[in-house]
């Protein structure tokens, strides 16, 4: 697996929302100098929101999020911020590639909080795995297949038979400060790159049950937001319940389309709510699905009288005061209308036949044809001029190579049912380029990519951005400009400055050789571009790399781990050289170790904490010659691998 990292953000958009002092009941009054009023509580409005990244292998990672609660600071009972509708709604995580969905408006008391639960369901069906309908070289699952809820483990349930959930628990880099008249970001990441949020174990016997476990403890972290306007938000759904008196914005109760799909599909109604502006300065498009036409509003005062009621897909963006304004509107009568409208990751680009093939949440392609008057959008929600115009309009986009497998996207069609679908627009909501690493020089670097579909395949040179271009913060929460990079290991610690570009050189020179048919394995990375930057206009530049730990091939231990040493070797097969794996045990940056057991078909993943006596004995113990082990790391100069993550297997051997 390589780009695999799923990101939960619940962000809290936290206005001044002081509730009403109590007073005396009857209307009566009271002149006695002991009454006194009631304190008044101080709240804020919470905009929960989720989101995730890129998953080759899987067209739905399906999850139920029951609840979430913060943690106070110094203890107290948790705070719940977020009950899902009964029956919960199932999320598609591979649907949000770096973005973020909304669930809805809440309220939450003002204080300081550390930490965050998580309830997810544990029940057999609470997770849904279907896979990729074109997944990588070697996945174990079958291509657009749906796995049978008893082929999957869920790790760490608890609870009695049909009320199994899995809580959570993520403590805060820092605490989280919820006052009025205030906007604060909570990001909570479900890391798929984490190779152990999901586990395939094939056995060695011939015909045997492929296992997957999922685990959501330890893939799960904080991460802080620093601007809330330059989140990109997915499309959301929902059904129209009223429009304001000054015609400024709509209210809707937020909907989820059923899980896994239906045809025509149907919406899950919840129980949250979410005022939407229209955009007064730029414009929103608002697109009537059902009449085929579209205008430029600034207000809803032409749509006042139709639109209670019906459904609507929204493109929206984030205000810094937290508000929600929206750069396009798509509302018909029927929620099928709206929801046909291909999202997903971009499977193919066909620039013969101008078709693209958009990956549904069925495994399954659906080509969309792309004509003269197709409009490309990038999202760009921190510039709303940028956001709301097209970089591109017809064919020549696909013939230039400026559209690629991988990217993120939701389209909009035409006509929801002519055949075959032909695009209106289409929002590149994630521009993503990944690949081994090479030709970097002091003004870009190279991506080459294989696909299992070698028409796929890709070599692409991207130039750093500007210097002077605006690049988030650092963990001190100073600006950034120019181009960045991290080690996917440690996401806080950033590399930037005047020296980056001769440190990202040096840092991804590295290769490991396994020899015979396997190989070298050169660095890694990932990239989310943006467009028209000034030191590329009119194309795609880097503002980041994050550098990825490669996977090596299933093998086996050749010489055991002992501490001394500080690592082991391990051979693969089609390979002739044995590959030095080196372990750390420091804390805050010690190698992640699961032992990874299978018992008939149960698949259990457990933890050993290397950083102790105990667990370095473990290893020790388990990792020996002839130990089936599998390792994901960073190539270095010296030709090991640092390694991140190790399974080493117990009980039933996996198929190598």
């Amino acid at each position: 697996m390589h780009s695999k990292l799923i990101r939960f953000i619940a962000v809290l958009a936290i206005a001044a929302a002081p509730l009403l002092t109590v007073g005396c009941g009857g209307g009566s009054t009271s002149s006695s100098s002991d009454s006194t009023p009631t304190p008044a509580v101080q709240t804020g409005n919470v905009s929960m929101m989720i989101s995730d990244s890129a998953a080759e292998d899987w067209a739905t990672i399906g999850v139920k999020i029951e609840a979430i609660s913060l943690i106070p600071q110094g203890g107290g009972t948790p705070v719940n911020v977020y009950t899902a509708p009964s029956p919960a709604p199932i999320i598609n995580l591979v649907q949000l590639d770096q973005l973020s969905e909304i669930l809805g408006n809440l309220t939450v008391a003002d204080g300081t909080y550390t930490g965050a639960t998580l309830t997810i369901g544990g029940n057999p069906g609470d997770v849904l795995l279907t896979a990729s309908a074109d997944p990588e070289t070697g996945f174990a699952g079958t291509a657009g297949a749906t796995v049978p809820s008893n082929q999957i483990n869920i790790q760490g349930a608890t609870g009695s038979a049909g009320s199994l959930t899995v809580p959570v628990t993520v403590n805060f880099v820092s605490p989280l400060v919820v006052t009025a008249n205030s906007n604060n970001a909570l990001d909570l990441e479900f890391d798929l790159a984490h190779p152990a949020f999901i586990v395939g174990h094939v056995p060695v016997t011939s015909g045997g049950t492929t296992m997957w476990g999922v685990n959501f403890n330890g893939p799960v972290r904080h991460h802080p937001i620093a601007d809330l306007t330059r989140l990109v938000l997915r499309h959301a759904y929902g059904s129209v319940t009223a429009v304001s008196s000054d015609n400024t914005s709509i209210t809707i109760t937020r909907e989820f389309p059923t899980e896994p799909p239906v045809n025509p599909e149907t919406a899950v109604a919840s129980t949250q709510s979410l005022q939407i502006l229209a955009d007064s300065t730029n414009g929103t498009i608002f697109y009537d699905v059902d009449a085929k036409t579209n205008t430029v509003i600034h207000n809803f005062s032409a749509q006042s009288a139709s639109i209670v009621g019906k459904n609507v897909r929204i493109a929206a963006r984030y205000q810094s005061n937290g508000t929600l304004v929206a750069v396009r509107i798509w509302a018909s009568s029927t929620f099928n209308n709206v929801w046909v409208s291909p999202e997903g990751h971009v499977l193919h680009v066909n620039t013969t036949t101008d078709v693209i093939t958009v990956q549904n949440e069925l495994g399954a392609g659906v080509p969309l044809t792309v004509n003269a008057n197709t409009e490309f959008f990038f999202r760009t929600p921190w510039n709303a001029t940028a956001d709301a115009t097209p970089i591109a309009t017809g064919t020549g986009f696909l013939t230039s190579h400026n559209f690629v497998r991988g990217f993120k996207i939701h389209a909009s069609v035409v006509d929801p049912l002519a055949s075959p679908l032909v695009a209106q627009t289409i929002d590149i909501e994630i521009a993503r380029f990944d690949g081994t690493i090479s030709a970097t020089s002091s003004s870009g670097f190279t991506y080459t990519r294989n696909f299992h579909t070698a028409g796929d395949d890709y070599a692409v040179t991207l130039d750093y951005i500007s210097s002077s271009t605006a690049n988030g913060n650092d963990a001190s929460g100073n600006p950034i400009t120019g181009f960045k990079y991290w080690n996917f290991t440690f996401p806080t610690v950033l590399t930037d400055g005047s020296g980056v570009v001769n440190s990202f050189i040096s840092a991804t020179n590295g290769a490991v050789n396994f020899g015979g048919t396997v190989g070298i394995l050169n660095a890694y990375g990932e990239t989310y571009a943006i467009w028209n930057d000034p030191a590329s206009p009119n194309a795609w530049a880097a503002p980041e790399v994050v550098l990825m730990p490669v996977t090596a091939p299933l093998g086996t231990v050749a010489s055991g781990y002992t501490v001394g040493a500080g690592g082991f070797t391990m051979t693969v097969l089609g390979g002739t050289n044995a590959v030095t794996n080196s372990l750390s045990t420091t804390s805050g940056s010690a190698t992640l170790v699961y032992q990874v057991d299978r018992t008939g078909n149960i698949v259990t993943i457990s933890s050993v904490d290397i950083t102790t006596t105990a667990g370095q004995n473990t290893v020790t113990s388990n990792v020996v010659p002839g130990t089936p082990v599998k390792v994901f790391g960073v190539p270095q100069a010296s030709g090991a691998i640092k390694t991140y993550v190790l399974f080493y297997y117990t009980g039933t051997k996996p198929s190598i």
